[in-house]
């Protein structure tokens, strides 16, 4: 039986919300099945998925046997930098696709991490690794990976109260003006767009970003180490492109053929070499669920981005 006590911030929170916020499981679908065949009690008496919780309210999950997960395991290689019972910290590649979605059904990390775990205990109650947090198919680098309940709702709410710690590298178009900025500005669903992300007051939510130079280069380009302190869809790549520093190789939110009136005489040549956006996750930190230990990882940067850097250091 699992407990949670609402606290004041939850307080007029939906019940379904509520559960998958707390890392229960990962489809609301699923966990309002669950309320319905009554197997999730507030103070004891089954309700409703729209239920607006209360502060005070003791929320119960009847746990159930877990079920395999309706994926095909795949034996795609994986790096992993540390495995134990509880979770895994993986360096994910350029153009591996996180989770399944329509046009990506199959070759996903997921169907890769079920094909390589053999001790998973189920998150939610179904047999699959439990993904807390993402990077966009063609950024590379860091991710922890859950194997049980307890690991996946420990890093969520290390995630959303900040104590993990995400570094990114960045190549980005032009030079700051300043050695290092703060971005505070709300991502929220472009209003046109739908595939997009945008800055939008109205509609947006809460996101920071934080960067500094770690290398400017001769042909128009900088390096930029980027600190994300809460973790929007696209959030760096929004965020970079709004102050004019659009990540390299970015088709969705970077310039298409090059910044206009651009004389960097190897602008072209850079853009062929850069055939995906030019964003890993360097460094990830994080304090284990089970031994209270702050653990750290770091990822070198991969050979393409290597191979961008050398040609824009001889530009």
């Amino acid at each position: 039986m699992e407990l949670f006590t609402v606290q004041e911030t939850a307080a007029r929170q939906r019940l379904d919300l509520f559960l998958a916020e707390q890392g229960v499981t990962g489809s609301r679908t699923q966990i309002q099945k669950w309320i319905e065949e009554e197997r999730v009690t507030v103070n004891g008496f089954p309700v409703k998925a729209g239920y607006r919780l209360k502060e005070g309210d003791r929320v119960s999950v009847d746990p159930k046997t877990a079920v395999p997960l309706a994926l095909e395991p795949e034996p795609i290689p994986l790096t992993i930098l540390q495995e134990d019972r509880d979770l895994l910290v993986i360096d994910k590649p350029a153009g591996l696709v996180v989770h399944p979605a329509p046009g990506n059904y199959s070759g996903t990390l997921v169907q890769a991490l079920l094909h390589h775990c053999r001790d998973l205990s189920g998150i939610g109650g179904v047999l699959r690794p439990g993904i807390v947090h993402r990077l966009d198919k063609e950024t590379s680098g860091l991710l922890v990976v859950a194997k049980n309940d307890q690991t996946h709702r420990s890093l969520i709410q290390q995630f959303q109260s900040g104590e993990v710690i995400k570094e990114y590298q960045a190549l980005v178009w032009g030079y700051p003006a300043q050695r290092q900025g703060r971005i505070d500005r709300p991502i929220g669903r472009h209003p046109v767009h739908r595939k997009k992300m945008a800055i939008t007051e109205a509609r947006g939510k809460p996101a920071l970003t934080e960067w500094e130079i770690e290398e400017m280069y001769p042909a128009g380009f900088s390096r930029l180490r980027v600190r994300i302190k809460t973790g929007r869809t696209h959030q760096i790549r929004v965020h970079l492109s709004a102050v004019g520093l659009p990540v390299l190789g970015d088709s969705l939110y970077g310039p298409a053929k090059g910044r206009p009136g651009s004389r960097q005489p190897r602008a072209a040549e850079v853009l062929s070499l850069a055939s995906r956006q030019m964003l890993h996750a360097a460094r990830l930190s994080f304090v284990h669920p089970r031994t209270f230990e702050r653990l750290a990882f770091e990822a070198p940067l991969p050979a393409d981005v290597i191979q961008v850097i050398d040609l824009l250091k001889k530009s």
